[in-house]
């Protein structure tokens, strides 16, 4: 980052978000690679950039789509990772050594940075005989450089708590397909989200990266209209709400 630049935020795409404070480098819910599963990553860069010099990694819930362990190697397994209560067991058997579980409410610090885990409205549950975790999101910084990022939720009351103090809000607005099952937000629903909440800042994820291996046979439309929505509802519902639409590999800078 330049001397300039205090807080910077890089959609590398999905759910994966690089949070830099001050040097301080965080990732969420990393997906590296082009393919997990039955879904495939558009062509966006993934630049080895955003792998290095980590200071933590946060991992949101279980779903293979934001815990990838192919993924976790390629960061090494003394990575440090936040992850929410029940995940650890998982990360163990598989090599991983540095693990930090939290609950909702609960804090820990990334090199002075602060991480606070909390609540998210989603299945914890990683496939049908995988374990069971909790489901977090997170809010990392503190004063002005404060961001929460959602992960997978779907709207909840609680999040007017958040109002006022939340500068960048990193939220979800759709998934992978060209349907949402429970626990997701559409585009309407982050709007509401944002409302609530109320950010300097709000940022699209969870959208337009990956799809599934048949999307020749789907309409496309899920890969590029759910921000644009996103935006017209902020415009009508939380016009005071700054909203920035990146593309996978682009970034903003907070001043």
């Amino acid at each position: 980052m330049s001397e300039t630049t205090s807080h910077r935020i890089t959609y590398v795409g999905h759910a994966t978000v690089l949070i830099e404070v001050n040097g301080v480098r965080v990732l969420t819910d990393p997906i590296l690679r082009s393919r997990i599963i039955h879904l495939r990553r558009r062509r966006f860069p993934l630049l080895v950039q955003w792998q290095e010099q980590l200071d933590a990694v946060l991992i949101s819930h279980l779903h293979y789509d934001h815990l990838d362990l192919p993924s976790l190697r390629k960061l090494g397994r003394t990575v440090r990772l936040i992850v929410p209560v029940g995940a650890a067991a998982l990360l163990r058997r598989h090599g991983f050594t540095n693990i930090e579980e939290l609950r909702v409410g609960e804090r820990t610090s990334v090199n002075g940075l602060p991480v606070t885990a909390t609540q998210a409205v989603h299945s914890g549950a990683r496939g049908p005989l995988g374990p069971v975790a909790q489901c977090l999101g997170f809010i990392v910084g503190q004063d002005k450089f404060r961001t929460y990022f959602a992960g997978d939720t779907d709207l909840f009351p609680e999040m007017a708590e958040m109002a006022g103090s939340v500068d960048v809000s990193l939220l979800p607005v759709w998934g992978w397909g060209p349907t949402l099952g429970i626990g997701h937000m559409d585009p309407y629903r982050a709007a509401q989200a944002g409302q609530l909440i109320a950010p300097r800042v709000a940022i699209p994820i969870h959208w337009g990266t990956l799809y599934p291996l048949a999307v020749h046979r789907l309409t496309k439309t899920f890969l590029v209209d759910p921000p644009l929505l996103f935006r017209e509802f902020m415009l009508r519902m939380a016009p005071e709400t700054d909203v920035r639409i990146l593309q996978p590999g682009e970034h903003f800078d907070l001043q």
